[in-house]
């Protein structure tokens, strides 16, 4: 951490790393607040704090006796505050917990006076370079009426630098500036493969499943100080979102019926099963082909991530993953 009286202060490290007994001088982002509790010797609020990293940790202020003193440094708070804070690390009911008293520091920051990209992984890769293999895929395209959907798409300015800012997700994997473009070009590559090893599959239908799987996306999420859901995004999903915004570009070019169907329906299948939030099954192979290289894209971003961060937080061999049920080997 910088000094006191310096203007920017960095993150000395990610939630993943903490561990119990630890006193922390540390910067998080407000994820969500908890409001003021009173308890035996005064007052409490609790804070879930958040960063690069996707993890989140509680933080409990414990307060003196006098009510409005916590209310005003719990008022000062707003939704996605980055403050700096000192605090213990204990553990409370099996999971880590920031602790702190009214002694300890808690201090909200000011936009010039931390770095965005403490909290917001950056892109891995050069996304203009990126972006250009993208308008190279479209242009691969035979089909006239799928081609200028795709170039009506992402042709414009709006689109591409969002998309070329964009996460693939909040936590589970392509969490990083960039990270959506980095997995509809994953998911595409997986798609050309397939497609050198089935001649009878159709390139364009590939080519505009994968490019448009994941569009909604783009209204699913938003980036603030962290990556976190849209309003949009929380009631209806990047699938539903998707599905309109595409369907609505259709409708206004007149699209080919049988045309717009298989292409909406590669969208809607391309989470594979009813149960993963597909609102229909795949049910021709280039929706199968879809979902399967969205698939593969995602676990092994998922677990490669899992692999990385794990060897920096234990010395063991394997360490299980709550999400995918399964021991992790790590070395």
């Amino acid at each position: 951490m910088e000094e006191e009286n310096a203007k920017v202060y960095t993150k000395k490290q990610s939630i993943s790393q903490l561990e119990e007994g630890n006193i922390i001088d540390d910067i998080f982002v407000v994820k969500i607040k908890r409001g003021i509790a009173e308890y035996s010797k005064g007052y409490s609020f609790t804070l879930i704090l958040t960063d690069s990293s996707g993890k989140s940790i509680e933080y409990v202020y414990w307060g003196g006796k006098e009510k409005e003193k916590v209310r005003a440094i719990y008022d000062s708070i707003k939704a996605d505050a980055v403050i700096r804070i000192r605090a213990r690390v204990s553990s409370f009911r099996g999971k880590l917990q920031l602790s702190a008293n009214e002694d300890d520091l808690i201090k909200v920051l000011e936009e010039d006076e931390y770095r965005k990209e403490d909290f917001v992984k950056p892109a891995r890769k050069d996304t203009e370079e990126l972006y250009q293999q993208l308008l190279k895929a479209i242009e691969s395209v035979e089909n006239e009426e799928i081609k200028h959907l795709l170039r009506s798409i992402f042709d414009d300015d709006e689109i591409k630098e969002k998309l070329k800012g964009h996460p693939g997700a909040i936590s589970i994997h392509h969490n990083w500036m960039g990270g959506l473009l980095e997995h509809i070009l994953e998911v595409l590559d997986f798609c050309m493969t397939a497609e050198r090893n089935f001649p009878s599959l159709n390139h364009d239908l590939l080519v505009a499943g994968a490019l448009l799987h994941d569009i909604g996306k783009l209204e699913e999420m938003e980036v603030t100080t962290r990556i976190k859901g849209t309003n949009e995004g929380q009631l209806l999903g990047h699938v539903m979102l998707g599905f309109h915004y595409v369907a609505k570009k259709m409708e206004e070019m007149g699209m080919d019926e049988n045309l717009k169907n298989k292409i909406l329906h590669i969208m809607v299948s391309h989470h594979g099963k009813n149960e993963n939030g597909s609102p229909k099954e795949p049910m021709f192979p280039e929706a199968l082909t879809v979902y399967l290289a969205d698939e593969m894209s995602a676990r092994i971003a998922q677990m490669t991530e899992f692999v990385e961060e794990a060897k920096e937080s234990t010395e063991d061999d394997f360490m299980y993953s709550k999400r995918q049920k399964v021991n992790i080997f790590l070395r």
